[in-house]
């Protein structure tokens, strides 16, 4: 099914690509939304105020958002700020409630789109409305679900309509929050080309160290926006702290970024850059995988430490560089290369597990 679409630039907003979305995870007080947003605003690449009203929590007993007075802060807002407004959207109900408040933007939430008798509730109730809506990507990553969801909106006559790429849940321990999967959102270019995609870095990171490596990775993947998080004292946020930037540090974020202007050579990307690209992408997650490796490691530290078990065990390593070496072999790899590698990585396994079992103190060189 194709989509009936109109790009950002075109929403009538007077929005510039990419266009940049920021505020709070959860509007929580009157002064924090407007304090926030007053700070946001001051950096004038900011053209849309975000703040979540209504909050799905994995768990009951979690700060759920503060309801519907919420959006009489964000028009407030909006009103001293000229700042867009925008929040997330999960029921029928919520959506009349913003229409009511003449909220801007909507959008669905991961954990709507995961279902599409919620998404088909969020569609009837924008029959006959013309209102901008943008759709996560879902918890877990399937495309159909995804695609289902935009088809849904657009399909309720929503034509001012963008995804939201905010990376997916996964077991497996990394230093995302949610894993990227780049290639999902690529995949999702490559069927609907006249598709804007918006980044969310704030929920892929999970934490604001990790925020540049995503924005500026979004950004040259051509993505249309960013939405990130900030909240005017992260440290006290009554959801998501650890991910949330002060409005200085936002400006500070966007600072360091480059925003590449698309040409036709750029939109024509040529064998090397796509190969190139891939690199990158394998890259990431090697880096990934090892983080995930030294966790492990970390564990086994511990566990020597508590039961007074010595640090190296060469009968143990001797057995793993026999089997990766004949491993890597079988893969098509140098031996030596092989070797020269495994030898890096139990080097530092061997650190970290010494700094485990001296207390959290390097060990002393000649003790």
């Amino acid at each position: 099914m194709s989509l009936d679409l109109k790009r950002i630039k075109d929403w009538g907003l007077g929005l510039e690509q990419p266009m940049i979305i920021s505020g709070p995870c959860s509007a929580e007080t009157e002064e924090q939304v407007l304090t926030t947003a007053r700070d946001v605003a001051k950096d004038k690449r900011v053209s849309v105020l975000r703040a979540g009203i209504w909050k799905p929590r994995t768990r009951p007993g979690s700060f759920e958002g503060i309801g519907e007075i919420g959006l009489e802060w964000l028009n407030k807002a909006k009103a001293e700020t000229g700042l867009l407004t925008a929040t997330e959207v999960a029921t029928g109900a919520h959506v009349e409630a913003c229409l009511k408040a003449g909220i801007d933007i909507l959008w669905v939430g991961a954990r709507t789109t995961v279902n599409p008798f919620s998404v088909q509730e969020v569609a009837d109730a924008l029959q006959g409305v013309d209102i901008p809506v943008m759709v996560k990507n879902p918890i877990n990553p399937d495309i159909g679900l995804w695609q289902g969801g935009l088809e849904r909106i657009n399909k309720a006559g929503i034509t001012r309509l963008a995804a939201i790429h905010r990376g997916f849940s996964t077991y497996e321990k990394t230093p995302f929050r949610n894993l990227p999967m780049w290639d999902m959102a690529i995949e999702m270019m490559r069927k609907f080309p006249d598709l804007d995609i918006v980044n969310d870095p704030s929920h892929i990171a999970g934490n604001r160290d990790l925020l540049p490596y995503v924005c500026q990775k979004a950004l040259d993947l051509n993505m249309e926006g960013l939405m990130i998080e900030s909240h005017m004292a992260p440290s006290v946020a009554w959801s998501d702290a650890a991910q949330q930037v002060t409005p200085a540090g936002l400006s500070q974020l966007l600072d360091g970024l480059t925003f590449r202007q698309e040409t036709s050579e750029a939109a024509d990307t040529n064998k090397l850059d796509s190969l190139r690209k891939e690199i990158d992408d394998l890259d990431d997650e090697i880096f990934q995988k090892i983080s995930s490796r030294m966790k492990v490691a970390d564990q086994i530290g511990e566990y020597k430490r508590d039961n007074s078990v010595t640090i190296l065990q060469v009968d143990r390593w001797e057995e793993i560089v026999n089997k990766r070496i004949a491993l890597g072999v079988a893969m098509g790899l140098d031996a030596d290369f092989v070797k020269h590698y495994l030898k890096l990585i139990h080097k530092e396994s061997i650190r970290r597990q010494n700094v485990i079992m001296n207390d959290g103190q390097p060990e002393l060189v000649g003790k």
